[in-house]
């Protein structure tokens, strides 16, 4: 018969679990523990040769049954198929406890529970086959409270770890190697993704999903993305460091994301996303993208080096609407991207459509047009203002079709732009003089207070 334990002893040389913001404060990890059940009591040994799954699930459901936490000490275990219940907590030595997958279904899931903790724990899919039945090598499914900390997430054949409707937070992980996407969240309810390492993934950083529009609520901040790669190929569903698809009042900020195949941030049809102070460098195709059917989007105080666009917010032909994009640093673009484009190409600095504010940005070095305005017919009631531009072809290039609508262009300083600070455009044809001393005869348009510099 199990005995619980109080690792008073062996706890004592173990630091406090850190909180990466003030703001939180958790409890020491030797208080989680006290009355912890040993996972060797029930002759589960780190290194031993056979397959341990039978013996830690029956550990585990026992914990769980009682209210006690399991912990792990450090060594590898070979498990497989685990099945997390309501109550768990299972704790190990980060970096020194490992579960590795022994292959024939999953590592770990859990469903259908109020509560499931993982801490200090590295999950090792060693590259195995996983069932046709789970999406992750890690898969949680209508869990009220996930807290997933401090946790490595290696080698997984698809999505690393994947939340569907289940809400709680994963925090100060690595998940690196995932063939799919390294975090997988799909209807999820407010979660928190904060200060976790992502890279190697083959199709995706960080993904926050619905099925159908609505809202979400996550807060995806502070984390490290990089080397995201879009194996499965397309024009942008792939290769994102963190997207955002029909996922409405996310937070997306702090985050450094870098060598994405495609963006580093892709909202498609979001709404109220928040995207502020990321740094995005060497992104293969538009750094920072809200496209789509959204309505509400601030995007500002983001550094952008290296991309073939730097902001696109667009799709007034979807219903793509209403946004403020301030206070971005947007430098060293380029012609190339990962597919032949259509529309405007690549080498934009920013682009919008409607109802939107351009202000305080600085763009530089832009190999087609530094900021442009619309899209053939789609423009309506954009301002644009206080911008700095500098070394690109065409400075501010804005859309004189039929049926497009208002835009105000002022107070913008233009330097080092050979062919026109601000011109009109019939699409990618440049269909007018120099606008900078004024919008002639262009009713649609009014431009004033531009500068060369």
């Amino acid at each position: 018969m199990l005995k619980r334990r109080v690792f008073l002893g062996s706890l004592a040389s173990l630091p406090a679990l850190c909180a990466s913001r003030a703001d939180a404060q958790p409890e020491p990890l030797a208080a989680e523990l006290r009355g912890a059940f040993d996972a060797r009591e029930a002759g589960i040994v780190p290194g031993a040769a056979d397959n341990q799954s039978r013996k830690l699930q029956a550990l585990l459901d026992a914990a769980a049954a009682s209210g006690q936490p399991v912990f792990l000490p450090a060594g590898a275990y070979e498990v497989s198929n685990l099945e997390l219940p309501d109550g768990t907590r299972l704790f190990g030595v980060a970096g020194a406890t490992r579960l590795t997958y022994t292959g024939d279904g999953h590592l770990l899931t859990a469903r259908d529970a109020r509560h499931v903790t993982l801490s200090g724990i590295t999950l090792d899919g060693a590259n195995r086959w996983l069932a046709d039945y789970t999406d992750a090598l890690v898969a949680f499914r209508s869990v009220d409270e996930v807290l997933v900390r401090d946790c490595a997430i290696i080698g997984s054949r698809k999505h690393g770890l994947q939340l569907e409707r289940s809400g709680g937070s994963v925090t100060d992980c690595r998940i690196t190697g995932a063939a799919d996407a390294g975090l997988m969240a799909i209807e999820t309810k407010a979660l928190t993704v904060r200060d976790n390492a992502v890279s190697e993934c083959g199709n995706g950083g960080i993904l926050v999903h619905r099925w159908t529009k609505g809202t979400d609520g996550a807060v995806v901040s502070g984390n490290r993305i990089s080397r995201i790669g879009a194996r499965s190929g397309g024009t942008g569903q792939n290769g994102n460091g963190i997207n955002l698809f029909r996922a409405d009042n996310v937070i997306v900020s702090g985050n450094h994301v870098s060598d994405c195949a495609f963006s580093a941030i892709r909202a498609n049809s979001a709404s109220n996303v928040t995207i502020s102070g990321n740094q995005c460098f060497s992104s293969g195709e538009t750094a920072i993208y809200a496209e789509f059917s959204f309505e509400g989007a601030v995007i500002a105080d983001n550094l952008i080096d290296g991309a073939a666009n730097g902001i696109l917010v667009v799709n007034l032909d979807q219903g793509g609407r209403l946004s403020t994009v301030s206070g971005n640093i947007v430098r060293n673009l380029k012609l190339e991207g990962p597919y032949v484009p259509d529309g405007a190409g690549f080498g934009l600095g920013i682009a919008v459509e409607a109802d939107t504010v351009v202000t305080g940005n600085v763009i530089e070095n832009a190999p087609k047009w530094g900021l442009i305005l619309g899209w053939g017919p789609f423009l309506r009631n954009v301002v644009a203002t206080s911008n700095l531009i500098r070394h690109a072809p065409v400075g501010i290039a804005v859309t004189v079709v039929e049926g497009a609508g208002a835009a105000i262009i002022s107070g913008n300083l233009i330097a080092e732009t050979p062919e026109g600070a601000i011109l009109g455009y019939r699409w990618t044809e440049k269909a007018t003089k120099e606008l900078i001393d004024g919008a002639g005869d262009m009713a649609h348009l009014s431009i004033d207070g531009n500068r060369r510099g």
